[in-house]
């Protein structure tokens, strides 16, 4: 589909994260059953109720703005749901490493939708959607509060993880 006009970009952007917020809501749900940590666990079940309402606040910007919700396959998800099944199915035996793999793999995730959202942002604020913005700073807010979490516990998990490797010289 050929996009002609601002509106037409800023919906196409919409159902973008609209489908990856779901791609990687379903990601979560598997690494969630894949993690071993208990604080790694934690945090993804948060994330997985953030995701869920924000698919919904996703819902209400595209009633706002006159449309159906409609998800636009997102290749980047697609790819970055890929890399971190291949790493988890490549980390079956390591549950440390495999952990490591997951935070990693949440932080591309976070970094990617925030990187949406702040464009979506200038795009509604620009045709003067005032409750657009909102709905989508609620999301952008989450996503950053989720980075800087995985990101702090990015050094822990590797430690654990370098302790679980001199365990088993």
């Amino acid at each position: 589909m050929a996009l002609k006009t601002l509106d037409e970009k800023f919906t196409h952007e919409l159902g973008d994260i609209y489908d990856a917020e779901h791609r990687f809501l379903e990601a979560q749900q598997k690494m969630m059953k894949e993690a071993s940590d208990s604080q790694l666990k934690q945090m993804i079940n948060e994330h997985i109720g953030q995701t869920q309402q924000q698919i919904k606040n996703l819902e209400q910007v595209f009633e706002l703005v006159g449309q159906k919700a409609k998800r636009v396959k997102c290749d980047a998800a697609t790819g970055i749901v890929s890399e971190g099944d291949k790493g988890m199915k490549e980390a079956a035996d390591a549950p440390e490493i495999r952990d490591c793999l997951i935070a990693g793999s949440a932080a591309k995730v976070e970094h990617y939708e925030i990187a949406s959202y702040r464009g979506l942002i200038q795009g509604a604020e620009l045709m003067g959607q005032k409750e657009v913005v909102n709905l989508l700073k609620e999301n952008l807010k989450q996503e950053e509060q989720t980075a800087k979490k995985v990101e702090d516990s990015t050094s822990t998990l590797l430690k654990k993880a370098m302790q679980s490797q001199e365990v088993d010289r």
